[in-house]
């Protein structure tokens, strides 16, 4: 895209192991998948401290903290929670998510219901509440928006009709600038010979729920017969639906208004996704719906952004469900769109449970859904691309390469190109966009022909494309390359090819970590330029957009339309910052790191913490300084200081989630823990001391 996209999401992380190994080489073609790690409910590591049990008073605000020079927690000691389950083992989910109840100000939940009849009753007991305002109650849904203080949503939970209580988060897309042809990954992947074959989708059906779509593009020919949007008003938001509403449903026009920004479309990512299917699937009918929402503060510089929330994409994927009962043969959904990080299947975090049991009955009705994996170039993906009930894509060249960019691992089903495609663009235009975000319509695309062929259920046809596809093995993970020459044509698979893992992979060597170096400070690398330059081996993906989670698209008021798409990426630092050393980088004009890259590095951490910015907001350059340097060094305060450096120093690549903190334990089941401590409304000195001293050092490699 033209534009950079902050992703915006705080789901769990869960990537892998355990003594600062900090340092890492810059990001190499992912190759190799991280081994399964404990997910948020499973046992933690030894040396991560966990909550107190109940009963227990939690350290208070203005207790003091262990201070430099004292012993490391679990040096020779045990620590707190050795042996001891998590939270939640063999335990009913509790109604309101943690963390909720001690909210103060408003927040915007989505309130589960029991049935959809329920919807309308419930409503009005929230409406009765004080400090409650319901701001959506779609008509033939089993949800309600609310948005109340942590007493009135405690006091809605005790409703017996109200099955869950958390909240609405949002999602982002994933793609990026550069020179490149679509026509030559056509041929990649065989689409040539099977539209040679005669197989080009006819019959089928493509649903593209993104940014809209610019339906009397030339490209489509005609074939986008049905729009929608779902766009949410509240909270500063601003509606994206042609007609301004939160929902219109005739249009998911990408050229309205509020869609462009300083001679910038903000919404070209929808037409270019959809313009990949096409190519693919030349034959199929597109459905369009846009879910996502502008925001005109993003940043301090006046920046605009687009955000979809949760609620938006389930009353889509509902949307799509109701097209498929009343006869609309809709063969796959793409979403190139996510939010948070998980290594491994996420079917039991209770945060994307609408999302699954959406897809899940969407497969029920013989509708495939594709999600992209996303590009932090980490072995896992996003949601709703963590769920094993999606057809999760992540990225290769035409030369089948992995992108350093582009997640990996056991939980993608599929590879298909997506480094420098060429598509579409609002305003009869093409773009040439790299990412996750475009690997994932070529499956879609893919699907449909796949229906056309053989039909079946999505069960039988993503198979029959992974059975087909090249085999790419890297580390101790093979993931299969899309190839419909093979699938449909029946030409025989590209032969198997063996990668390198990456880095932050357990398959690669083990780097030594280093002692801290009291005498040097750190000189940060000054991260993802704005633009690919020269050197640069490919381009770098703009984040997708994210969806249940917030999709954050921002573009600088200055940013000509002629510009390059800005990148957003994690950094290749060879060192880690102290919590100071952030503070000074955070402070306009005072830090080596540019505005633009720091706030690519808060749009990360945002989508893959949990604190961050969905408790704490830190998603701007001032938000960041006041949890960097709070007014109060209260308990609360230190933790979030401590935590929100670690992020940062994992952004800016400094350390990797793999790297072991304490023996047994890595940044990643440190990360997670503490933050679960944190949303119960508990701050151990225990777990500030292991972010300082252990995360947050100065080190270098």
């Amino acid at each position: 895209m033209r534009v950079r996209a902050l992703v915006a999401m705080a789901l769990v992380l869960t990537i892998a192991p355990a003594v600062p190994a900090l340092a890492e080489s810059p990001p190499a073609p992912p190759s190799a998948s991280a081994s399964p790690s404990p997910g948020p409910d499973e046992t933690a590591p030894a040396d991560v401290p966990a909550p107190p049990a109940d009963g227990e008073t939690p350290p208070g605000d203005g207790e003091s903290q262990p201070g430099d020079g004292e012993s490391q927690p679990g040096d020779g000691e045990s620590q707190p929670g050795d042996g001891e389950s998590q939270p939640g083992d063999g335990e009913p989910q509790p109604k309101l998510e943690a963390g909720l109840a001690s909210e103060s100000d408003g927040t915007r939940v989505i309130v589960e219901l029991a049935a959809p009849e329920e919807a309308a009753p419930v409503a009005g007991e929230a409406e009765r509440l004080p400090d409650a305002q319901v701001v959506l109650e779609p008509s033939d849904t089993s949800f309600i928006v609310v948005e109340g203080s942590g007493e009135s949503l405690a006091k809605l939970a005790e409703d017996p009709r109200v099955l869950s209580i958390r909240r609405d988060r949002t999602y982002s897309p994933a793609s990026l600038g550069s020179l490149g042809s679509l026509a030559s990954s056509l041929q990649v992947i065989g689409a040539d010979k099977a539209h040679a074959a005669g197989i080009k989708g006819e019959g089928q059906t493509i649903a593209i729920i993104d940014t809209g779509i610019d339906a009397d593009h030339p490209d489509f020919g005609g074939k986008v017969v049905e729009q929608a949007c779902f766009s949410a008003t509240d909270e500063g938001a601003q509606s994206l639906c042609p007609n301004g509403q939160t929902s219109d449903p005739g249009s998911a026009d990408a050229e309205t208004p509020a869609c462009v920004h300083e001679q910038v479309n903000l919404c070209d990512h929808g037409t270019h996704v959809a313009g990949i299917a096409h190519a693919v699937a030349p034959d199929a009918d597109i459905v369009a719906i846009q879910v996502f929402s502008r925001f005109n503060d993003c940043d301090e510089a006046g920046g605009a952004c687009l955000s979809a929330f949760e609620s938006t994409i389930l009353l889509a994927l509902e949307h799509i469900a109701k097209l498929k009962e009343g006869g609309r043969n809709v063969a796959a959904v793409n979403l190139s769109l996510g939010g948070g990080l998980y290594e491994s299947a996420c079917d039991t975090e209770p945060e994307v449970a609408s999302l699954k049991s959406r897809i899940d009955d969407l497969r029920a009705k013989g509708v495939a859904v594709v999600a992209a994996a996303g590009n932090e170039g980490v072995s896992g993906a996003g949601a709703p691309g963590c769920l094993s009930g999606a057809v999760t894509v992540g990225a290769t060249g035409d030369d089948d390469n992995i992108p350093y960019w582009s997640n990996y691992g056991s939980v993608l089903d599929l590879f298909a190109p997506g480094l420098e495609i060429d598509s579409a663009v609002p305003g009869g235009g093409h773009q040439v966009y790299s990412g996750t975000s475009m690997s994932t319509p070529f499956v879609t695309g893919a699907l449909a022909l796949m229906a056309q062929k053989a039909p079946g259920t999505p069960d039988a046809l993503e198979a029959a494309l992974k059975t087909a596809g090249r085999q790419i093995t890297y580390g101790s993970v093979t993931t299969p390359r899309l190839d419909l020459n093979a699938a449909i044509a029946g030409g025989a698979p590209g032969d198997p090819i063996t990668q390198t893992p990456p880095p932050d992979s357990p398959d690669s060597p083990e780097d030594p970590s280093e002692e801290p170096d009291p005498e040097t400070s750190p000189e940060p690398s000054s991260g993802p330029s704005p633009s690919p330059t020269p050197a640069d081996p490919v381009p770098t993906p703009i984040p997708l957009p994210t969806v249940t989670v917030t999709v954050t698209v921002t573009v600088p008021p200055t940013t000509p339309s002629t510009a390059a798409p800005t990148v957003c990426t994690r950094g290749k630092s060879t060192k880690t910052l102290t919590t100071a050393q952030w503070a000074t980088e955070i402070s306009r004009g005072k830090g080596t790191i540019p505005d633009a890259t720091l706030g690519c590095y808060l749009g990360l951490v945002s989508k893959a913490s949990k604190v961050f910015s969905e408790v704490t907001r830190a998603s701007t350059l001032g938000t960041a300084y006041k949890v960097l340097k709070p007014a109060k060094k209260t308990s609360k305060a230190k933790l979030e200081s401590e935590l929100l450096a670690a992020w940062l120093n994992w952004a800016n690549g400094g350390v990797n989630f793999t790297a072991k903190i304490k023996e047994t334990a890595t940044l990643k089941t440190v990360l997670t823990s503490v933050e679960k401590q944190h949303l119960k409304g508990t701050t151990p000195a225990a777990s500030t001391s292991l972010l300082k001293k252990q995360v947050n050092a100065r080190r270098a490699a």
